[in-house]
């Protein structure tokens, strides 16, 4: 049996990885400015998370939701204390795609409605409503286009304004910061608007926290820096530091009732112990405090290239739009350089890398990028 062909491959066998760095089987190391498209939160092989996985794995990697499971109960607290939602509560799961899914599912049963906005380049996941409400033709089969949504451009306060006001929309979802989109960012004036607008219609509003989450824009969320609260919040990528987990973080206006959602997999105990090891290292060595620091300096560094059109991002998510498709150059980065860096369409190199970088990290890739620049 093959593997199905679904994604183009660098000729690259990753090995190893350890902090912000990664080798291949050649013994070649790359320095990792895309952490596994946002997924490594803490680093690679951090020895904390290698322990508590190693101990958990060694007592009960897997039970049933049908029992109690404290690991779970610890994640929800620790969690609620770190990004400033106590008072909300915690369904756990699997996958991105699979915590919008249940959003989405939560916001219909909350308010009986089916219409859902979402906006130009958005992404939400590739399941069923998940890939409805991701902007992108190219990935919804014929049986996922089932005419729920409406999408309109970011940051256009009366194109939403008009579409709310019809009072017939379930939910908005918008990422906190658009990632696959191209680190496009919605204002604060468009954010508090629009949760304005939400409340105003009874419309649920929901934050794909999912990239831009964990730290990530130096907040836990990046939605805090417009100051919103939003009904749902969705979680995935960091969580785990790449061990498979997402999660809902739902507002005490949803009342739970039995069988509306459920997981197999979901918030396992090993899932678990990785949520637990990373929120540990999160907290211990201050790291969204670093990805603040850092990514501001990079964010510096990277405006004075005059060969960039355009230098977007908050933390330690950041997009660097050019004229020019990056292919080549991103190639020269991977294969001259020896850096992993990310893309968004044809124009935009993403930069996504653990939220443990060093300003000596930082401060080496851009002499890297100089170099890669030079030559393109």
């Amino acid at each position: 049996m093959n593997l199905f062909d679904v994604y183009p491959l660098f000729d690259i066998n990753i090995v190893e990885g350890k902090g912000c760095h990664v080798w291949d089987e050649k013994g070649t190391e790359y320095l990792d400015l895309y952490g596994g498209h946002a997924v490594i939160s803490i680093g690679h092989a951090h020895p904390h998370y290698v322990e508590m996985i190693s101990n958990q794995v060694a007592k009960l990697g897997f039970y049933s939701n049908s029992v109690i499971n404290k690991l779970q109960q610890q994640v929800a607290e620790r969690l609620g204390k770190v990004c400033g939602y106590e008072d909300y509560s915690l369904f756990l799961i699997n996958s991105g795609a699979e915590a919008n899914e249940n959003a989405l599912k939560l916001a219909s049963f909350f308010n009986g409605r089916t219409r859902v906005l979402s906006f130009s380049k958005a992404f939400h996941g590739r399941t069923s409503l998940a890939v409805e409400v991701t902007d992108n033709p190219k990935i919804i089969a014929p049986v996922n286009d089932c005419g729920h949504v409406t999408y309109l451009p970011l940051n256009d306060e009366a194109a939403m304004r008009q579409e709310l006001g019809k009072d017939d929309v379930c939910a908005v979802i918008l990422e906190g910061i658009q990632g696959v989109g191209g680190i496009q960012l919605p204002t604060d004036g468009f954010m508090q608007a629009l949760r304005a607008e939400c409340t105003a219609t009874g419309t649920v509003l929901i934050l794909d926290e999912i990239q831009s989450g964990y730290g990530r824009s130096g907040k836990f969320f990046a939605h805090q820096y417009s100051g919103i609260r939003p009904d749902l919040i969705t979680v995935a990528k960091g969580i785990g530091n790449g061990f498979p987990m997402g999660a809902v973080l739902i507002s005490p206006m949803f009342k739970p009732v039995y069988g509306q959602l459920g997981t197999t997999f979901g918030g396992n105990h090993l899932a678990c112990a990785a949520a637990l090891a990373v929120l540990d290292v999160i907290e211990g060595e201050g790291l969204i405090e670093n990805a603040a620091c850092v990514g501001a300096y990079l964010l510096d560094g990277l405006k004075k290239f005059p060969q960039i059109k355009e230098v977007r991002g908050k933390g330690l998510m950041i997009g660097l739009e050019f004229e020019q498709p990056v292919k080549e150059l991103r190639l020269r980065l991977l294969k001259e350089q020896h850096v992993f860096t990310g893309v968004s369409g044809t124009n935009v190199i993403r930069l996504l890398p653990p939220l443990c970088l060093s300003m000596e990290e930082a401060g080496a890739f851009l002499e890297r990028f100089a170099e890669a620049v030079g030559h393109v």
